[in-house]
């Protein structure tokens, strides 16, 4: 697929840093991290952004990591590596997304609708483990 000039970008969402790799290194592709928590250790590897689900909640911040480590703040990057990896770890892994982050949306006063059939909202105790965690970042 690398081959065909309308194809110049990929969403690397495996969570497979050797097949990012080998991406980067046999293809021209523009290679977009698709997995929140693993945005810094590609952008590392030589990607070029990221499709973020965290971004939408918490955009300047996601952003704010990007430049940094475009402009060689390592460990600027860093940091904003480590505070937004609670939201990828605990909100992220309450469930499939879109669930944990519409959820997070309405909880934040940004109603995004309803959920799709078959996905179904969060229980209660995964409600309460995010609000925690929106809390924990400052955003409740």
């Amino acid at each position: 697929m690398a081959e065909l000039p309308n194809i110049t970008m990929v969403k690397e969402s495996t969570g497979s840093m050797d097949q990012a790799s080998q991406i980067l290194a046999n293809t021209d592709l523009t290679l977009l991290s698709g997995d929140d928590s693993l945005t810094l250790p590609l952008l590392s590897l030589g990607a070029r952004g990221v499709v973020s689900v965290v971004g939408n909640i918490v955009p300047a911040d996601v952003i704010a990591m990007l430049r940094a480590f475009e402009a060689g703040r390592l460990d600027e990057a860093r940091r904003s590596h480590y505070r937004l990896f609670p939201l990828c770890r605990d909100m992220l892994g309450l469930a499939t997304n879109p669930i944990p982050i519409k959820a997070a949306m309405q909880m934040l006063g940004r109603d995004t609708g309803d959920l799709r059939m078959p996905l179904t909202r969060l229980s209660p105790g995964e409600e309460s483990r995010l609000r925690t965690t929106l809390a924990s970042y400052g955003l409740l």
